[in-house]
């Protein structure tokens, strides 16, 4: 399993004129290494909507629900996709790809959670994958403010 880290890697657009380059650039040093594309694994955000509350959001267009599995194992957040075989729907003696840029990549996430951090539940819509999650912090571990006492005996200056 590999685990999604954060990345200080331009994120470089499809007008940019190295976004090739560098998704070609990023696929090489993959097969050296064995790890998984950064290219191949779908964008996300994490949002925090209040004290509590959180959101994880993913871009994966094109998948359906049947098509996702999110699980939770030992405080480790797991989502996959695996997309169906997707038959060609064209006549394949008369048709052919011109630009074939769309490619449907089965993905895995993992994030490991605190177990304070509960997911609560999961949406699909428009190609975005939404994960809320709560986050309660006991009152015995959050942070307490230790106030300093002064001795009254200090507290006198002594004027002459």
């Amino acid at each position: 399993m590999s685990y999604r880290s954060l990345s200080f890697v331009p994120n470089f657009n499809d007008h940019d004129i190295f976004s090739n380059r560098f998704n070609q650039i990023d696929k090489m040093f993959s097969t050296l290494t064995g790890e998984k594309p950064i290219s191949d694994t779908p964008a996300y955000n994490l949002y925090q909507i209040n004290e509590v509350e959180y959101e994880l959001t993913l871009n994966i267009p094109g998948y359906e629900e049947k098509e996702l599995d999110i699980s939770v194992h030992n405080n480790q957040l797991s989502i996959q996709g695996r997309k169906e075989n997707q038959k060609e729907q064209h006549n394949k003696e008369t048709s052919k790809w011109l630009h074939k840029g769309i490619i449907f990549n089965n993905f895995s996430l993992n994030f490991n959670l605190d177990h304070k951090v509960k997911v609560k539940k999961a949406e699909l819509s428009l190609g975005l994958l939404k994960l809320y999650f709560e986050c309660h912090i006991p009152e015995e571990e959050k942070p307490k403010k230790i106030s300093i006492n002064i001795p009254n005996d200090t507290k006198k200056i002594d004027k002459k």
